[in-house]
């Protein structure tokens, strides 16, 4: 039976079933099965869109974060689909199947491999771009949010800051980021010490199947309820809208931004000191290091749910050495401190939230890392000489503990809690395209070599939402759809099992696919077939 289902998908994904099952062109056949199957009028002209319209580079690139895979030789697709309601969502997915079309889905654009606008595995693919599902409805009765999937992160903290002083949301600090996905892979951010992930504040979800129905947590059911928040995107289904938890921050809290050299033993200290005392500092603080190559420096940028004065004395009592003064604080609302994690200067003011385009668009490579013991400073004194290697290059580092290690590593997929130190994401970036592309590629995966000794261990851990196709290369340098288990188990430890079965009893055909999304059981690697079995 599994050897059916295999061959039946491989058929449906050749160019040959495309050609046979009409003479008509791919994309006329869609748009045609659309009108059929929604009961909701289509605005073709405005939302539908082949290599033929004018406007489809513009549509294709318009939130595309890593333009990697927007070069040429990068597989297109052969149509954008922008739906405005909900039943145009489900009519989709009713004409991907009936088709044979792939389908991947975009709500922001930020995924780091490009798995939601391009495509290394399937012969023809479409984009349901969900930019224009963008609605939001704030409750400050019950503290709570719906949130559409085409909502950025940025008019998310925009929306709330108009309703109310004293909430906020605890998810990333890239304000482009779509939301529907950003909580897909766990989503975490500026107060994740105080309040855990974005995905552990959902209340609900509103997801289309692999029927094209429309279910919620009681009509979905708690695995899939769970499979969802932070289990990755494209696997499960649509995401159409999370219903969230808003927590209670301070009308004002304090942010700040020391720029310190690395030139000195004192300087490789002071990083020092900072990975022993980080995750056990105040829950309310968080103090993130991005050390960057240019001018050799490293940003510690720090966030209190709380004024500067009570931050001075915790960092008097527990990181002395660093020397924080109260000229180095800012006293802010919240929403001015979305601003300043995210980027912006000082001056800003929070309209600018609403504008959906990221500050970093460029061809980009990254990888991630978790750590669980301080790393020696010998390692620190190496990390720091790589570093300036080449241009462009970065490392950030942000802390765990608090809430984060209060939260079983079962209670969602994301597993990274108790005992992580802080998580590391490395990162590289050129502008020449693939001129730059193999010196940036090699300085990273370098640098992730060099620091295997020095992180999280069987497996070696990584971050979903910063998804790494390196994880999954066979040893000819491809991606190995069958051999999940060598991403898997390091994006979601032993909870990557139970994501397995679920998505073989919710999806067991594999319409939800993309180079990294969750395999049903028989699309598995005998070997690693045999260990469920077993």
């Amino acid at each position: 039976m599994t050897c059916l289902i295999a061959f039946v998908l491989l058929l449906v994904q050749s160019p040959l079933f495309l050609n046979f099952i009409s003479s008509q062109s791919v994309e006329q056949s869609f748009s045609e099965c659309l009108t059929v199957n929604t009961k909701d009028p289509i605005p073709f002209s405005e939302t539908f869109f082949t290599s033929e319209n004018s406007s489809f580079a513009s549509v294709l690139n318009s939130t595309a974060m890593n333009f990697r895979y927007l070069l040429p030789s990068v597989k297109k697709p052969v149509i954008i689909f922008t739906p405005v309601v909900y039943s145009h969502i489900q009519a989709a997915v009713i004409c991907t199947k009936q088709l044979g079309i792939h389908l991947r889905v975009r709500s922001g654009g930020h995924d780091y491999e490009g798995v939601s606008f391009a495509s290394e595995i399937d012969y023809s693919f479409l984009i349901l771009d969900l930019s224009k599902i963008r609605s939001v409805s704030i409750d400050l009765g019950d503290e709570s949010a719906w949130v559409e999937a085409g909502v950025t992160t940025g008019e998310f903290y925009y929306k709330i800051a108009q309703k109310s002083k004293i909430h906020g949301f605890p998810a990333g600090i890239f304000t482009s980021l779509g939301f529907g996905g950003h909580i897909t892979g766990g989503a975490y951010g500026g107060m994740l010490r105080k309040f855990g992930l974005g995905a552990d504040n959902v209340l609900d979800a509103r997801i289309i199947d692999v029927n094209g129905r429309i279910l919620d947590r009681k009509t979905m059911g708690e695995d899939l309820f769970w499979a969802i928040r932070g289990g990755g995107g494209g696997s499960f289904g649509i995401i159409l809208a999370w219903k969230v938890k808003l927590v209670r921050v301070p009308e004002i809290v304090t942010y700040f931004a020391v720029k310190k050299t690395i030139e000195t033993d004192e300087d490789i200290m002071l990083f020092n000191t900072w990975q022993h005392v980080v995750d056990k500092l105040d829950e309310n603080l968080l103090i993130k290091a991005t050390m960057v190559s240019t001018n050799a420096s490293i940003i510690y940028e720090g966030l209190f749910l709380g004024k500067s004065d009570e931050l001075i004395g915790i960092m008097g009592r527990n990181f002395s050495d660093f020397g924080l003064v109260r000229d180095d604080c800012h006293e802010v609302s919240w929403i001015q401190s979305v601003l300043y994690l995210g980027g912006y200067p000082i001056d800003t003011t929070p309209e600018v939230l609403l504008q959906p385009k990221s500050l970093i668009r460029t061809y980009f490579k990254a990888k991630s890392d978790y750590v669980k013991e301080p790393i020696p400073e010998t390692a620190i004194k190496e990390m720091w000489k790589r570093l300036k290697e080449g241009e462009n290059n970065a490392i950030i580092v942000t802390p765990y503990g608090g809430k984060m290690s209060r939260i079983s590593e079962t209670a969602i997929p994301f597993p990274h809690r108790n005992g992580t130190i802080y998580m590391v994401q490395y990162f590289t970036s050129w502008q020449d395209g693939k001129l730059g592309e193999k010196t940036h590629m090699n300085w990273i995966r370098k640098i992730y070599r060099f620091m295997t000794p020095y992180v999280s261990k069987n497996p070696r851990t990584a971050y979903v939402n910063y998804r790494d196709f390196d994880l999954g290369m066979n040893e000819r340098g491809k991606i190995s759809v069958e051999n999940a288990s060598s991403w898997g188990y390091k994006y979601f430890k032993g909870n990557f099992d139970r994501l397995v079965k679920i998505k073989s009893e919710f999806d067991p055909g594999n319409l939800f696919r993309h180079e990294q999304s969750i395999p049903p059981l028989y699309s598995l690697s005998p070997i690693m077939l045999s260990e469920f079995e077993g």
